[in-house]
Order: structure tokens, then sequence, then C-alpha cells
């Protein structure tokens, strides 16, 4: 299914940017021709999502969030570099689905766009197939996670590890679930398997400073929980 993301944003620089990125997976971009018929160009392009910047020319984004939400249901995602706590609860009240503050990170600004359309849409199959993880970026397709511009990619089993822990939320997965998942007869394996791939995986992690965020409940498993100042 072809996605069609519609950027409001009048600084040409930011939305270049957000453009190139976006269409690396895939995702078709457009923006308005002309600010001051930003309705104009929405509902003849009929996107799937919309990135809207609050401080725009002629009418601001609440403006165009609001003339939006009255004809449509589609998410909009605020862009602003506003950080006063009045300017997100009216951009929610006046219906958007997520406001990110400037300047953002491309990878969190990207899955939270798959959140979003995966929610709306159901979006499956086509999905960008990334997770967000105490501000890193974990890449589905390529097992890889990358964080602050810094990449690290991992063994097989350790993404999946990493991927299974990540899911459960901050909640236990016992170990006997873990070697159940990872190897199909776990007579096989010796319990020692699993953790030496929980440590490469630590000092993997630990080159993001992630290592702490995968803690061990003696007796019980493995979680990967959020760190102060991270985001699930």
């Amino acid at each position: 299914m072809d996605m069609n993301i519609f950027i409001v944003e009048d600084d040409a620089h930011i939305f270049e940017a957000l453009r190139q990125r976006l269409e690396k997976w895939s995702l078709h971009v457009d923006g308005p021709s002309d600010f001051r018929n930003v309705m104009g160009d929405f509902l003849k392009q009929k996107p799937h999502l919309v990135i809207l910047d609050i401080q725009l020319p002629f009418y601001d984004g609440f403006h165009w969030c609001r003339e939006i939400r009255a004809v449509s249901k589609v998410p909009i995602l605020i862009l602003s570099s506003r950080d006063h706590p009045i300017d997100m609860v009216m951009a929610m009240n006046m219906g958007a689905d997520d406001y990110i503050q400037k300047p953002f990170h491309s990878d969190v600004l990207l899955a939270k766009i798959q959140a979003i359309l995966r929610r709306t849409y159901a979006y499956g199959e086509e999905a960008m197939d990334v997770i967000e993880w105490n501000g890193s970026i974990l890449d589905l397709k390529r097992g890889a996670i990358r964080k602050d511009g810094k990449e690290v990619v991992l063994t097989k089993n350790e993404f999946y590890i990493l991927t299974l822990l990540v899911e459960a939320k901050d909640e236990i997965v016992a170990r006997q679930d873990l070697i159940q998942k990872l190897w199909e007869d776990e007579h096989f394996v010796n319990d020692n398997t699993l953790t030496a791939n929980i440590t490469r995986l630590r000092q993997k992690l630990a080159l993001l400073h992630l290592d702490e965020a995968i803690i061990t409940r003696k007796g019980l498993g493995y979680a990967a929980v959020t760190l102060e100042g991270g985001t699930a």
C-alpha cells in the first residue's frame, strides 16, 4: 500500500531533509504549493499522514490542524520548535495525534510515523520495520540498532533476543521462553548458550550506552527496561 505524507513546513532545508529521509522508506512526500491555501493542496493530495509545523506564513499550524480535522480523520503530527506545555495541549485538543519538538532525531521521527501509520491503517508487511527504544532505533530489516548517529550490527540471535525483550515492554521474559523461541529443540541447548548470547548482546549495547537497559532477574529471566530519560 503506497503511503502519502503531506509536510506543511516553510523551512525549505527541513522539508527537503524530511522528504529525502522518508522517500528512502518508499513513502511519497508532498507539501503545499501555497501556504495561503494549505487545505486546497491537502484535499487534492489526500495524504495518509500530515506533518505540520506551527509557525507558518499567513496562518499558523493550529489553524490548519483545526481546518483539517474538521473534514478528515487523517493522522496529524505536529513538528515545532515551541516547547511550552500549552502548545502541546492545544495541539492535542485540536486533534493532533503526536507532538515532536525541534530539533529532532530523524530516526525517532521515523519510528513515530511508523507507529501512527500502523495504528491507523493496520500497516503490516510494508511497514518501515523500526522500533524506538531508549532513544535508539531497532532496524528489524537489517538486524541493527542505531543511536546518536552510531550503528551496531547484531547477530541473528542477539537481535532476536533484544527484539523479544523490547516487545515485552519492561516485563520479565523467562529464560526458558527465550530458549524455546530461539532454538527449536531446547534439549540440545546448554543453558550457558543463552547466557553467552546475553553477555555478547550487552557488550555491543555498551557501545551505545544501553547495556544497563538489559537487566537480569535472578531465577526468573531478563527484561529490557526504560532508562531514565529514555523513550520506550
